[in-house]
């Protein structure tokens, strides 16, 4: 059994579809191509995506398994007295996040 195309690859494939023939359509058909396309691509990267050790560290540091944990944690005011460790990985957090969801955006103009 082969593992190609990968999912990352089909969701490239389709992406790429949209982007390139769907969209040239125009209308209200080409924008809801462009939405798309964009949402696909935002999904391709999460699937390749491989949570840099600075997202792992920041979680870590405030004895965070990850996000959810952390969140859960700020709901209960675990973490209140914490407060500079908390916006420091909260910061790496959106920093990541905005490289998959919205690349460059996080560089500034």
């Amino acid at each position: 059994m082969s593992a190609r195309p990968t999912a990352a690859e089909l969701v490239a494939a389709v992406a790429d579809f949209l982007d390139n023939d769907v969209r040239t359509v125009g209308g209200q058909v080409g924008f809801h191509a462009r939405v798309a396309t964009n949402v696909l691509r935002i999904v391709e990267r999460e699937l390749l995506d491989d949570t840099p050790a600075a997202v792992r560290d920041a979680l870590a540091c405030l004895g965070c398994s990850g996000e959810d944990a952390l969140a859960q944690g700020i709901r209960d005011g675990l973490l209140d007295d914490r407060p500079d460790e908390v916006m420091a990985s909260l910061r790496t957090l959106v920093r990541h996040r905005l490289a998959i969801d919205h690349p460059g955006y996080a560089d500034g103009p």
